[in-house]
């Protein structure tokens, strides 16, 4: 605000550029003695003040070491990678909504809330062949409209049928497990924001945290376990979502 901008996180790449970026920022005012000087010797008047606290950089816009320190940081916005487990999704929707036609886009902007998206990963398992062929080729059709949208990535897993004749998915838990971790290990995002309310996630979300990056969950309310609410630093009710521009 008032041309103000901070820079929360800086990657590991370029931490030490932001730094040297900032190291000739000027002394604190008590620190202070006599103008402030330009490097060609004249008096400058009003000149940015860069303050640090921590990993955060305050500096006025017009600086040219906020252009600098920009460049070299990447963004000013928080990095946030969204992870669907796609039959929680859809099961939620079918109970809450009575609909399953998600636009996934629409869903992204919403989620991601004006922060920047590294990427949207969409996780599921394809009908088995007992299925109806019709219900397959929809389905199949679904997954292939999701990998054109750009920032998606589609991840499949497996249904296993039980011989009491129900389905269980198979892979599904550790693929996203394995995904959200290895991301985080390269600093890749500053949020997780996992769309599921699972509970059997606690472990993934105490270590994204212990790794330092930030958990959110978001799912319907009646489908999230109070253990995973707990765990998340911030819970997101789907509930709470302008779905008049998610359905179709």
């Amino acid at each position: 605000d008032g041309g103000v901008v901070e820079v929360e996180r800086c990657d590991a790449r370029s931490r030490s550029h932001a730094a040297e970026c900032t190291r000739d920022a000027p002394a604190p005012p008590s620190a202070r003695s006599g103008p402030r000087r330009g490097s060609d010797g004249r008096t400058r008047v009003g000149a940015a003040r860069p303050v640090h606290y921590g990993r955060r950089v305050t500096t006025s816009v017009g600086d040219p070491r906020y252009l600098t320190c920009a460049k070299a940081v990447g963004t000013v916005r928080e990095r946030v990678a969204i992870f669907i487990d796609g039959s929680n999704l859809y099961n939620g929707m079918r109970e809450n909504l009575q609909s399953t036609r998600v636009n996934l886009q629409e869903l992204m902007r919403q989620l991601s809330n004006g922060r920047r998206l590294v990427r949207c990963y969409y996780f599921n398992a394809p009908l088995t062949d007992d299925y109806d062929e019709d219900l397959r080729d929809g389905q199949h059709r679904f997954f292939e409209s999701l990998r054109r949208i750009p920032y998606v990535t589609v991840r499949l897993g497996r249904l296993h049928r039980r011989h009491d004749g129900s389905l269980v998915e198979k892979g599904i838990d550790v693929a996203i497990a394995v995904e959200a971790l290895s991301l985080a290990h390269r600093d890749a995002y500053d949020c997780c924001l996992l769309v599921s309310g699972d509970g059997d996630y606690v472990e993934l979300v105490e270590a994204i945290k212990r790794h330092g990056q930030h958990v959110e969950c978001a799912m319907f309310k009646n489908q999230s376990a109070g253990v995973l609410l707990e765990h998340a630093d911030v819970f997101r009710p789907l509930d709470e979502l302008d779905w008049t521009k998610i359905l179709f």
